[in-house]
């Protein structure tokens, strides 16, 4: 973890059709490709404005690149699918929502993945965190607590051909011990306070990004980073609104 970055530069993100499809399906298809480009440019410049160019002048190549390779309006309702690519929560059923793209871009970087590292997600929701994830070469597992919503991501999961994701339904408080330890936890539900189980499944060298704070109100997205002696250094990076973690505590 913690590796060097090489300087930023945009990244054209190419889209082609590797089958023939009717002129309809071909239509919808390059519909979809033009917004998750312009989605691209929308994170691009959030990360170099304001308050987000403190985090970071931008988003890493690679995680832009991997977020131009997931298919956004896949994970979301189809009622929904039009604004897929907009850069705002939109609601996947069961009082959950998918995240804005800019923030899983930024969660993401934050991790500062490497290929082969093994990762966990707690709360799967649609999926779409995972699967970006999974385009950056990592080993993913992902926990849901509300069934319903775990069973339609495995499903997409396999639909969609990430493989490397490994989804299972239960209480991500506790974490994936018998997976663990992990180079990165990243938490897409907003919690009181950091949970001691996922503290302890993090590497020695790891990074967790969580949004913590009272639920339904403004949480504090927060970087915690584990020395090679198992300190903890902690950072507030921004406010965020995420829906609570739920589970036993």
């Amino acid at each position: 973890m913690g590796k060097n970055r090489a300087p930023w530069r945009a990244v054209p993100v190419a889209f082609c059709a590797l089958l023939a499809v009717s002129p309809a399906r071909g239509d919808e298809a390059a519909i979809h490709a033009g917004r998750r480009a312009a989605m691209l440019e929308v994170i691009q410049a959030h990360a170099g404005a304001g308050y987000a160019a403190a985090l970071a002048p931008a988003i890493s190549p690679a995680v832009i690149a991997a977020m131009g390779r997931v298919a956004r309006h896949e994970f979301v309702p189809e009622a929904l699918r039009a604004s897929a690519y907009e850069d705002r929560p939109l609601p996947i059923g069961y009082g959950q929502t998918i995240s804005q793209p800019y923030i899983v871009a930024l969660m993401t970087d934050l991790l500062e993945p490497a290929r082969g590292d093994k990762v966990l997600e707690v709360g799967t929701g649609s999926g779409y965190q995972a699967a970006v994830l999974a385009e950056l070469g990592l080993e993913v597992y992902s926990i849901e607590i509300v069934p319903e919503l775990g069973a339609q991501a495995a499903a997409r999961f396999g639909r969609l051909g990430y493989g490397a994701v490994s989804a299972r339904v239960g209480d991500g408080y506790h974490g994936w011990p018998e997976q663990g330890p992990f180079d990165g936890i990243v938490v897409t539900a907003a919690a009181g306070h950091v949970p001691p189980p996922l503290v302890a499944q993090l590497k020695p060298g790891g990074r967790m990004v969580i949004p913590v704070g009272e639920p339904y109100r403004v949480q504090q997205l927060v970087l915690i980073t584990k020395a090679k002696d198992g300190t903890l250094r902690t950072r507030q990076l921004l406010p965020v609104r995420f829906v609570p973690l739920t589970g036993r505590r």
